[in-house]
């Protein structure tokens, strides 16, 4: 059989640069997003070309997403524990070749057309304006613990290419949770990985990437350090110190959770963010000050080490843990088609619930629940930070509660592109296309709590229900789940690609987290003589309303959210 010919013609392809603080990802699987969409050909699905097809780059564009995030598609093996279950390792988080897209991906089987058909679909994105960032997993391999089997760097040379126990040496050291971790301490193990990085970035044209538990690969002996030689070679590197670059800042070994802590030029998952809003939208008390923190892009983690908003990537909800939907259906995980007895995936207390687990007719119930699905996508959106959206969230994707579908690529895992939710669909379009048209949501500097460029208010202001503004003293012991939030269009600190001042408008954000309705006042007549109302999480995008005066009552609805601008 004829190989495909190495050459590629890229016409002219290159990164495209989007700024950090108008990115907005969107986390896939190749396969799951494409393998049951019914307007992608049947013998497209569930590949590189299907993910390429016009009607898999409309739909993105439509949504408003400006970078893919692809789950892992390095070249990696089935686990063998899997295969003998009748599972398969769906994520692909177990590589074992760092400079070859999988081809299980690819829809031409002739030997090498993978790499071919996945510069395609790059080059398909970019025409599109969307970047290409790939989950990457350097910190182990396929060869799992001392019982898995012997494919490549245990048979070069096993002490100089894994860690190793320095109580018994036959044993490995496992920050990964997966049987091995690479050593980082060695220099050919860190050109290996750097070498990949390049070879993606320089051949294949991708745009950045996000490093599974990238504490794993500060770890030269132990400890975790943020000046190792890694992250010193990433920095000096004229090709990767110019992508975006994004961690998951954990591992499972001991001082492994360093969120906050990776180097400038590094964003990260930011998994505090995560816990705080779960906890706030299910009412959990004392969240308020944290809250702060998180929707301002947490300063309190990056502005003191020279860091901008963009450096934490929002998300409450990822590949790994409940989707949107089960996350306000289901009390608990649900993995029992894992086959380990429901012990596997994280036993999540943030998941949020009606009192009815699982999925029901009742009317009350399902309003719930789809009041608190807009709750997080307006707070995801509309917080400072580079939101991270997982494919079919927007669609109300359920995975019948399984929190941990690494092994299940069937149609637990793939989108099911029949049932789908439209109304939260175009609720999250809208959404998206609101952020975008409003740079004061999106800033790439820190609010400082006063006024500045001649304002008469300040960047941003804090608001009980009452209309009083929050003090100092007030936060500490400000037990509500209640809160309200003036943002000043006027003092954006970022000036346009003509070095111009952006002014956008000022916005009010109500946020009730309560269980019951609630009267918010509105602000004296210095915050903004009139209001209008833009959305409202109980009732949906605004229509022709007449606009609300300064000192005004607005009642807002239990677990809402309301967002008004300024009409002056």
């Amino acid at each position: 059989m004829r190989r495909p010919a190495a050459f590629f013609d890229w016409a002219g392809d290159r990164l495209l640069q989007r700024p950090w603080h108008e990115t907005i990802i969107y986390e896939l699987h190749v396969k799951g997003f494409t393998a049951q969409h019914p307007d992608i050909p049947s013998e497209l699905r569930g590949t590189y070309a299907g993910l390429a097809h016009p009607a898999a780059i409309e739909y993105l564009k439509q949504l408003g997403v400006t970078a893919v995030e692809l789950m892992s598609v390095h070249y990696f093996l089935q686990d063998k524990h899997l295969v003998d279950q009748g599972l398969r390792n769906y994520w692909g988080y177990n590589t074992i070749c760092y400079f070859a897209p999988h081809n299980g991906y690819a829809a031409d089987k002739r030997a090498g057309a993978a790499s071919a058909e996945f510069k395609q679909m790059v080059k398909a994105m970019h025409q599109a304006g969307i970047e290409v960032i790939l989950d990457v997993v350097y910190n182990h391999t396929a060869e799992g613990n001392e019982m898995g089997p012997v494919l490549c760097f245990r048979g070069i040379d096993n002490a100089y290419y894994y860690q190793l126990s320095a109580n018994d040496r036959r044993h490995y050291v496992d920050y990964s949770g997966t049987g091995n971790c690479l050593n980082m301490g060695q220099s050919h193990v860190l050109q290996l990985i750097t070498d990949s990085l390049r070879y993606w970035v320089l051949e294949m044209h991708v745009d950045g990437f996000c490093f599974d538990l990238a504490a794993a690969l500060a770890r030269e002996l132990h400890e975790v350090r943020m000046l190792s030689t890694f992250f010193s070679i990433i920095q000096q590197d004229p090709v990767l110190s110019q992508i975006k670059l994004i961690a998951e800042p954990w591992d499972l070994g001991e001082g492994g959770y360093q969120v906050g802590n990776f180097p400038s030029g590094w964003s990260e998952w930011n998994g505090k963010y995560r816990d705080c809003l779960r906890d706030f939208w299910r009412g959990q008390e004392e969240t308020l000050s944290e809250f702060a923190y998180r929707f301002t892009g947490s300063p309190d983690l990056y502005a003191g080490n020279s860091r901008n908003p963009f450096a934490s990537i929002n998300f409450i909800y990822a590949h790994d843990g409940f989707t949107l939907r089960d996350l306000v259906s289901y009390n608990e995980k649900h993995n029992l088609a894992n086959g380990e007895g429901n012990r596997d995936g994280t036993d999540d207390n943030r998941s949020w619930n009606c009192g009815v687990e699982g999925f029901t007719d009742d009317a009350e119930v399902l309003d719930l629940r789809a009041r608190q699905q807009r709750n997080f996508m307006v707070t995801l959106m509309l917080s400072q930070g580079v939101p991270l959206l997982l494919a079919g969230n927007e669609s109300s994707h359920t995975q019948q509660g399984n929190n941990n579908a690494y092994c299940q690529d069937n149609e637990i895992s793939w989108i099911d592109w029949s049932h789908v939710d439209h109304d939260l669909r175009e609720f999250t379009k809208r959404l998206i296309a609101f952020r975008q048209a409003h740079p004061v949501f999106r800033r790439r500097r820190w609010f400082l709590g006063q006024a500045i460029h001649g304002a008469d208010c300040n960047d941003i202001a804090w608001f009980s229900h009452t209309g009083e503004q929050a003090s100092e003293e007030s936060w500490g012991g400000w037990t509500a789940k209640n809160l309200a939030i003036f943002i000043n269009g006027e003092t954006i600190p970022n000036p346009n690609a003509r070095g111009e001042p952006v002014t956008d408008d000022s916005f009010y954000l109500i946020f009730n987290a309560c269980h019951e309705t609630l009267d918010f006042t509105l602000p004296a007549n210095r915050w903004g003589a009139r209001w209008l109302s833009v959305l409202d999480t109980a009732r949906g995008w605004a229509g022709e309303t007449p606009p609300l005066q300064a000192g005004a009552k607005l009642n807002v609805a239990p677990r809402s959210t309301v967002l008004l601008q300024r009409q002056d």
